[in-house]
């Protein structure tokens, strides 16, 4: 946090702006979950919120159909864009009006199931996830029946306010009629789902994701608030995922040796960097997979894992604008064996 926040804070305070002084908070919070500080974040999302606490009483009772789920507790990196409707869900959710239903589309790794836990997070929330095992059944006119007794489990929470209901997935509700013998019974299954949603109360919130948005009829997008795309990430804004894991990784494997310098030079030789759940694995593996009496190993094989036309040629390396120190680390070559080959290169 700057300085300059905390003066913009009381400058809005003192003009009773509330909108730019939550905007502002909002910053804050985002602020210090992208340098670590999750609890510090969480606090000031909870108290922007409507719960107005940052924990929440864990519910005992037994459910059919939902599942409790772990909630994240390491920073999200996302891109500028996907964060303000972030935001604004989070206002939308904090108000009990009604706009609380959501859908996350976007292709498979691109951190939608995840930014639900992380909303939930934020919020001081529990979250609470739709089994659909259990819930879609090959029995005729049992799906439609799980569907009602599902939503007959969400109005009995004692506070929905405390809860983040998750779809995850949705398409297995919606779209698996495709593959049914029986496309009636489906097509009431997903009937019976767009009444229930319908008539579902106004102060939990709900969001679900898919994969397979341009599959939807208008009926269904209907039913929801808002829609966020999650195919949004610029090659800027995966550095910045790679970075923020590549730390969280270091950390957990307790790995020594940065170097922020080149990493942004190992991500500028990818043509297309993957979304960030691949991501997250082909970092998390390099640091696993690196030899630990080798400082710097895990460079070498995130180039290899990472690079559209990774190459040994140390001449080749040095033409991309590797040092010869970074020439070392990708090579696993000493440094004097480097320098004798570029001279020996240059002398011909």
């Amino acid at each position: 946090m700057k300085k300059s926040n905390v003066v913009s804070l009381i400058q809005y305070h003192v003009e009773r702006d509330n909108r730019a002084f939550m905007d502002e908070a909002f910053e804050i919070a985002r602020d210090f979950d992208r340098n670590g500080d999750t609890n510090l974040s969480g606090y000031i999302m909870s108290l922007l919120s409507s719960t107005g606490a940052f924990t929440t009483q864990a519910y005992e009772a037994d459910f059919d159909y939902l599942t409790k789920i772990p909630i994240s507790n390491h920073p999200l990196p996302l891109p500028d864009s996907i964060f303000e409707d972030v935001r604004g869900i989070i206002n939308a959710a904090s108000r009990n009006v009604g706009v609380n239903k959501f859908l996350f589309k976007g292709r498979p790794g691109s951190g939608k199931t995840e930014t639900a836990k992380q909303i939930a997070r934020l919020m001081g929330r529990e979250m609470l996830s739709v089994d659909f095992n259990v819930l879609i059944d090959s029995k005729l006119g049992q799906t439609s029946k799980n569907i009602s007794n599902l939503f007959k489990e969400i109005s009995r929470l004692s506070k929905q306010d405390n809860y983040v209901l998750l779809f995850d997935e949705i398409d297995a509700l919606i779209l698996d009629r495709i593959n049914n013998s029986d496309l009636r019974e489906m097509g009431r299954a997903t009937s019976t789902f767009l009444r229930e949603l319908d008539g579902m109360g106004s102060r939990a919130v709900l969001i679900a994701t898919t994969n397979l948005y341009d599959y939807f009829d208008k009926a269904v997008l209907r039913r929801f608030d808002f829609v966020v795309d999650f195919d949004r990430y610029t090659h800027e804004d995966l550095c910045d995922v790679a970075q923020t894991v590549l730390e969280q990784m270091l950390n957990k494997f307790e790995v020594k040796g940065r170097n922020a310098r080149l990493l942004k030079k190992i991500l500028s030789q990818s043509d297309e960097l993957p979304y960030p759940a691949e991501l997250e694995n082909i970092i998390k593996t390099s640091v696993a997979f690196s030899n630990p009496s080798v400082e710097g190993d895990y460079f070498r094989r995130l180039y290899l894992a990472l690079a559209s036309d990774p190459t040994n040629d140390i001449q080749e390396l040095k033409s991309r604008g590797f040092t010869l120190k970074e020439i070392e680390v990708l090579t696993d070559t000493s440094k004097s064996t480097v320098a004798r080959k570029l001279e020996s290169d240059n002398a011909k």
